[in-house]
């Protein structure tokens, strides 16, 4: 099945939220060992490095995602971030600048929930920078070549827009406020983007036709039905990391032969 954002269908609308064939999605026990597995390969080399990137409207499941994801990694070379609103120092510089002491180093995973991409998203509606209208397709600009570089130095990016329809949002958004055990993740601000729901998601086409580039393409997922999202997620990260990291490192069988023997005189 192939998710990539198809550039002459740039409207969401044109995405399913719930797979088609979901008894045909990859298993999602079995992504999530390659991912394991392939996650120690990329560390244990230290050549490349991974970012997944994951947007969605409020209540989309990126939290549960990642952490689904994270179930096999080694810790060691695997870190997530979260971006909210910027504020203090972050609204000081420009958008990049909080992006890039996170970005994973070779060897490393990385997974942005949200990420430098709310420049041209989120903050269209809420303006953070002493910023025009008019500096969006500058932003534009950047975040391509800012990808672009990255891809060139060596990290692999795995954009992923989680797709939820509006009466499921609106039933998550609910159980937020009537569950005492998902209470803690309302914020007021949630309310004025579920009003605002269908400018963001125009925000969000614009945003993803205009930075999906060969070298970091978008993906839309269906993500009504979480166990779908992840497996579908956990299946295109396996595959990225597959194509990463292949093999472990060449041994050297001369240390090895010498390592052998302090053993064996030992």
């Amino acid at each position: 099945m192939d998710w990539q954002f198809n550039p002459n269908h740039p409207q969401l609308s044109h995405y399913p939220s719930r797979a088609e064939q979901p008894e045909a999605l990859p298993d999602l026990d079995t992504s999530l060992k390659t991912i394991g597995e392939y996650q120690r390969r990329l560390w244990a080399n230290r050549e490349k490095a991974l970012l997944l990137v994951v947007h969605g409207t409020d209540a989309s499941g990126k939290d549960s995602l990642i952490r689904t994801l994270a179930t096999y990694m080694d810790p060691a070379g695997f870190h997530a971030w979260s971006f909210a609103r910027p504020t203090g120092s972050e609204a000081r510089h420009d958008f990049l600048w909080r992006v890039t002491p996170l970005l994973p180093g070779f060897g490393e995973v990385a997974a942005f929930n949200r990420s430098h991409h709310e420049a041209v998203i989120a903050e269209r509606a809420w303006p953070v920078w002493h910023a025009s209208p008019g500096d969006t397709e500058g932003r534009y600009t950047s975040l391509r070549q800012f990808e672009q570089h990255l891809a060139r130095e060596g990290t692999c990016i795995l954009k992923c827009w989680l797709q939820l329809s509006e009466e499921e949002q609106r039933e998550r958004l609910r159980k937020r406020l009537e569950k005492p055990h998902k209470r803690w993740k309302f914020d007021p601000s949630d309310i004025e983007g579920w009003q605002r729901r269908a400018e963001l998601q125009g925000y969000a086409e614009d945003a993803i036709a205009a930075t999906h580039i060969p070298e970091a393409p978008w993906h839309i997922i269906p993500a009504d039905n979480k166990p779908e999202a992840r497996a579908i997620v956990a299946s295109l990260l396996a595959d990225t990391l597959e194509n990463l990291a292949p093999e472990y490192p060449a041994e050297d069988e001369a240390v090895l032969s010498r390592y052998r023997q302090l053993l064996d005189d030992t």
